[in-house]
């Protein structure tokens, strides 16, 4: 597991980072404004969908909910290519839509929402800065009015005659966020961001809920290194006592001959 930067040397593409900064409104909105490209009302963050441990530490919540007068936002940074985003993006829909419509109401009283993700990749292949994605009719090409948008944005655009100046310098910063690249790109845009960000920094309590979680991943890791270290010499000793030594070397270089012995051997 690599080693953790300091707080304050983080990029805002760090996920910890990332949501406890648009906890604060007038980040959110500043980012929204960035990403849509269009005016954004006063925005509300939903404080119980920040950054929550249950009890037992097992599980991270690092999206962001927020809402306007006129819309719901889901907002979250993704770091890996785990390519499970659109069914991901269903299932922010779906919990959207459900803590959304009261009982008794009627679906017409669900509102507009927008989920968003920001990827350190790309997350279909075309090479954009922003994918964005309403559902239409097959045929006739016509939008359905459910009122649903899903944005993708990818750091690793490449179209920047197709996409605005502060989108790409947003985009950058949120894997270079130093007052060396604020300093060369002149954006008040991300200079106000950038402000906002490096008080964020200056948090104590912040900084030890980080350092908090760090310690609670690098411990759940080292359980699972642990937990495979016991499962490979539990196969090593079924596949010795069926008289198959001379195959052990391939677990080591052969991912696919590995994946059948553990299977094999029901571990």
């Amino acid at each position: 597991m690599a080693q953790e930067k300091k707080f304050q040397d983080l990029n805002l593409s760090n996920a910890f980072l990332f949501a406890a900064a648009l906890e604060d409104e007038d980040i959110c909105k500043i980012v929204l404004h960035t990403i849509l490209d269009e005016e954004i009302g006063d925005i509300q963050v939903k404080s119980e969908r920040m950054i929550l441990y249950n009890s037992d530490f097992k599980c991270v919540r690092l999206d962001i909910f927020a809402s306007d007068l006129e819309r719901s936002y889901n907002i979250e940074m993704q770091n890996e290519n785990e390519n499970n985003l659109p069914k991901r993006s269903r299932y922010h829909q779906a919990e959207m839509d459900l803590s959304s419509l009261k009982p008794g109401q009627d679906y017409n009283d669900l509102r507009p929402s927008i989920i968003v993700f920001i990827c350190n990749f790309d997350p279909f292949g075309k090479g954009l800065y922003r994918y964005t994605y309403e559902n239409c009719c097959r045929e006739t090409g016509e939008v359905l009015g459910d009122e649903v948008k899903k944005v993708f944005l990818s750091t690793k655009g490449t179209n920047k005659n197709e996409v605005s100046e502060v989108l790409i310098n947003f985009l950058n910063y949120v894997n270079d966020s130093t007052d060396n690249y604020v300093e060369s790109i002149s954006d008040e845009v991300i200079i106000s961001l950038h402000n906002r960000v490096k008080e964020l920094k200056k948090n104590r309590q912040l900084e030890e809920k980080y350092m908090t979680g760090e310690e609670l991943l690098k411990r759940e890791y080292s359980k699972g290194v642990e937990q495979g270290s016991q499962k490979i010499l539990e196969l090593t000793n079924r596949m010795i006592s069926d008289g198959r030594t001379n195959e052990i070397s391939r677990l080591l270089s052969d991912k696919t001959f590995l994946d059948e012995m553990i299977e094999k051997y029901k571990l």
